[in-house]
């Protein structure tokens, strides 16, 4: 501790993000990160944005990309806020609509950095077992709450709600903002984006960094009735007005365009993710049905620690959350074909290492 902190800072338990390793050579399977690469018509907008008017400050309210985004869900602009990846934008959303409140509502096995929030935030919040499956019951939010938060498809476990049972807890919370975490979204689940024109409390998040492989650029958007938007402008504005830079900027509104590289790449980590999925329950491993770009994974004969060290001395990193109820449970991108292939030639030799 140091004497200069503030008194919060030595609460803080800061959110802990997957490896990221030096010059060593993985196949990472640890982050979530889309193995094909971002639309290359997104390459070449990022790096003719980088060629001129870098000294000249970017759009601070993302004119072009909110545009972009509006007319594709059939809202206007006034619906959507841009920012500096889906974190920041759920960073903003807690501190503008969750503090002094009552608790928040949020799973007890999901994205661990809503707790991160609620701690430097100051934001008292209530977790909600999940089922001994894994799977939400829409019953259990109800009650008196300062707002829910569900990640859908939820992280680490891949599950996902049904539009259905999103607006059950719409309904079941009419006073307080219902915000929908769809960073997965778009790897098989139902976007709750078409229930905005319809519930004034509904906040959506997405991100660019997983289905159109531009985690490097750190953007992400919202979709909300105009009031909740302000409220996130304000926040923002407060913080940082030009959260986007223009490479970001342009690499985002190209990506979001080209519709057919999204379609291609993400049709090609579902197929993979299902293939492997059926060659992993053969092996005796117990796998949730994702609609993510990830697999949550057990053995009932091998510590997830022991795979996760040993799949690590073959050159594959996954990731592990030493979370009670999933300790022994791993979480493991979709890469390629091969990398797949690889991660299952690799988990074949733990499990006959350890008979």
């Amino acid at each position: 501790m140091s004497r200069f902190w503030s008194p919060i800072v030595e609460t803080l338990v800061p959110y802990t993000p997957g490896e990221q390793p030096g010059r060593a050579k993985f196949i990472k399977l640890n982050t979530n990160e889309n193995p094909y690469g971002p639309s290359p018509h997104a390459v070449a907008a990022v790096q003719e944005a980088a060629a001129a008017g870098l000294q000249l400050y970017p759009d601070p309210v993302a004119r072009e990309l909110r545009r972009a985004i509006a007319a594709r869900v059939n809202l206007s602009p006034e619906h959507v806020f841009a920012g500096n990846g889906s974190d920041e934008i759920l960073a903003h959303a807690f501190n503008a609509f969750f503090r002094e409140r009552p608790p928040v509502l949020f799973a007890d096995v999901t994205y661990s950095f809503y707790r991160t929030y609620c701690k430097l935030y100051q934001v008292q919040h209530r977790e909600v077992p999940l089922a001994d499956d894994f799977r939400c019951d829409p019953a259990n939010y109800r009650g008196e709450s300062g707002g829910v938060v569900i990640a859908n498809p939820n992280a680490p476990t891949g599950l996902a709600l049904s539009l259905a049972d999103i607006e059950t807890v719409l309904l079941q919370n009419p006073d307080v903002v219902v915000l929908v975490d769809e960073a997965y979204v778009d790897f098989g689940a139902e976007s709750a984006v078409a229930l905005v024109p319809r519930y004034e409390n509904l906040l959506v998040v997405q991100t660019f960094s997983k289905s159109r492989s531009l985690a490097g650029l750190r953007v992400g958007f919202a979709v909300a009735h105009p009031d909740l938007i302000e409220g996130l402008v304000r926040v923002k504005d407060s913080f940082n007005s030009y959260p986007l830079g223009r490479p970001a900027l342009a690499g985002a509104l190209a990506a979001w365009e080209d519709e057919a590289w999204f379609e291609e790449t993400r049709t090609r980590i579902m197929a993979d993710r299902e293939r492997t999925a059926r060659v992993l329950e053969t092996m005796g491993f117990r796998v949730l049905p994702s609609t993510a770009n990830f697999l949550f994974i057990s053995h009932p004969e091998a510590a997830a620690e022991q795979v996760l060290a040993n799949l690590r001395a073959r050159g594959i990193l996954v990731r592990h959350f030493r979370q009670e109820r999933i300790r022994n449970w791993l979480r493991i991108t979709i890469g390629t074909a091969d990398e797949c292939d690889a991660l299952v030639t690799a988990l074949r030799g733990i499990l006959a290492d350890l008979k």
